[in-house]
């Protein structure tokens, strides 16, 4: 993140502010050139989160990703360890939590906000407060917690074992020593561990947290998460087996990265082999698939496609052992996706007691030639019984009915429409502008916990297969 000497002067970027953080924030972050990374830019964002989150961005924003979710198949999504802000949240269910949203959008706590503001005792009761902050659709999922450790691999941050070409450092997005306090605390309490992990290095600090605490505490079905898994090493995945993890991988980073990576940090033996997913596949390890949107297409017929074929942004089959089997990737985004969230015994395949929550295709993934995957349209979704209408353009006919979608011209169409509407807009964007000005008016998004509201997803009511 750059700031411009306008944003410096207006949300108080300054010397006396910056030389107040802690270390590691100052370490990843050039005051002089105002570029912040990782931590650093971790410690800019409440400060200037008024500006970002103006509610006019913010809603046009979460309607546009309503939209395309809908548009792209998605039933269900996740966000594990967004931004702790009860206003951001509270806006986040104005749009998403309506009941007609055609998915749930489930929340992982962010454990590193918890862990770095709370004592150990107190962690386990500020992060249940959580569970009070989902409304309709949205909720946060019980004992399970998100934790980070490395750099991310667009800005070659990874913590890597033999080094960069050009001779950069990776970065630590938690410091070991905290993150050790961090998992140990989450593990004792029973939590599901989702890490955010991108280099081998990182990864070989992740596996050594997780064998000292199976060793010191044992436990069954951990189902501990290593999320991204860019680079790797071999004898790293019989590791996970071993330890029991799963992985949930972005299938996208060979396709848009390797041939850059190549040439510029990595490599071609590490590069070609980034999101080992054919040796995870090939050792039986449960592993899914994310996007991490906007760092690759919330799109699950792209996300398939890049895992079975591995081709890059310029044609090149990199890592052609690393590809997988359609099947594989069929359940990365269904089943295998469920289970990762520990949501396997109600939803990722259709059978009779699961809810009723599945997409329309105009063909199937097992059938078609794997280099089409991602072109196969989606003719819409059921979600929980229901079929949310797929929104089309005004004046090309029904707009309440499936139909193949065209994403960019449909919701380009759709919000040029809302745009240009007259009269006023009632309902949820309305109570999600009072937020976000009640947030603005702060300066800055929350930093602290706040109590829970008494209210929780209800799963009594929706119908469910038969």
């Amino acid at each position: 993140m750059y700031l411009n000497s306008a944003a410096e002067r207006n949300y108080g970027i300054t010397r006396e502010w910056f030389d107040k953080l802690p270390d590691s924030p100052r370490k990843q972050s050039d005051f002089d050139n105002a570029h912040y990374w990782e931590q650093g830019m971790f410690s800019v964002l409440p400060k200037i989160g008024a500006a970002i989150a103006s509610p006019e961005r913010i809603q046009a924003g979460l309607k546009f990703v309503r939209e395309y979710y809908h548009a792209n198949g998605v039933t269900l999504g996740a966000e594990p360890g967004g931004l702790m802000s009860k206003p951001l949240q509270d806006a986040q269910n104005a749009i998403l939590g309506d009941p007609s949203s055609p998915f749930r959008f489930y929340f992982i706590a962010d454990g590193k906000s918890i862990t770095g503001a709370f004592p150990d005792a107190q962690v386990g009761a500020e992060t249940e407060k959580l569970l009070g902050w989902g409304r309709g659709m949205t909720a946060y999922l019980p004992k399970q917690v998100k934790l980070f450790a490395d750099g991310a691999v667009y800005s070659q941050a990874m913590q890597v074992s033999q080094g960069y070409t050009d001779g950069h450092k990776g970065e630590w997005m938690m410091d070991p020593e905290f993150f050790a306090r961090s998992f140990r605390i989450y593990w004792d309490l029973g939590y599901q561990i989702h890490i955010h992990v991108n280099g081998d290095a990182g990864l070989d600090m992740v596996l050594d947290q997780l064998e000292q605490n199976l060793k010191r505490n044992p436990r069954k079905d951990h189902r501990t998460v290593i999320v991204h898994f860019a680079v790797s090493r071999p004898e790293q995945v019989a590791r996970i087996k071993r330890l029991e993890a799963i992985v949930s991988g972005n299938p996208y980073y060979p396709v848009a990265l390797a041939d850059n990576y190549r040439v510029k940090g990595l490599g071609p033996e590490r590069a070609d082999a980034m999101v080992r997913m054919g040796d995870v596949e090939r050792a039986d390890i449960s592993y899914s698939y994310h996007s991490d949107m906007p760092m690759a297409p919330g799109q699950p017929l792209f996300l398939i496609w890049a895992g079975v074929n591995r081709i890059t942004n310029d044609g090149n089959v990199r890592g052609p052992e690393q590809r997988v089997s359609p099947l594989g990737a069929l359940r990365a985004v269904t089943l295998d996706a469920a289970y990762s969230l520990q949501l396997e015994k109600q939803l990722g395949s259709i059978v009779p007691g699961k809810l009723a929550n599945f997409s329309i295709l105009a063909a199937s993934p097992l059938k078609v030639d794997p280099v089409r995957i991602k072109d196969i349209p989606v003719w819409g979704t059921v979600q929980e019984g229901r079929v949310p209408p797929v929104r089309r353009p005004p004046g090309t006919g029904a707009v309440s009915v499936l139909g193949p979608v065209l994403d960019r011209p449909t919701m380009e169409a759709v919000h040029r429409a809302e745009a240009s509407s007259s009269g006023h807009e009632h309902g949820d964007s309305c109570m999600l502008a009072r937020q976000l000005a009640r947030a603005a008016a702060g300066g800055r998004f929350d930093q602290h916990m706040t109590p829970a509201s008494t209210s929780r997803l209800g799963r009594s009511s929706p119908p469910r297969t038969r």
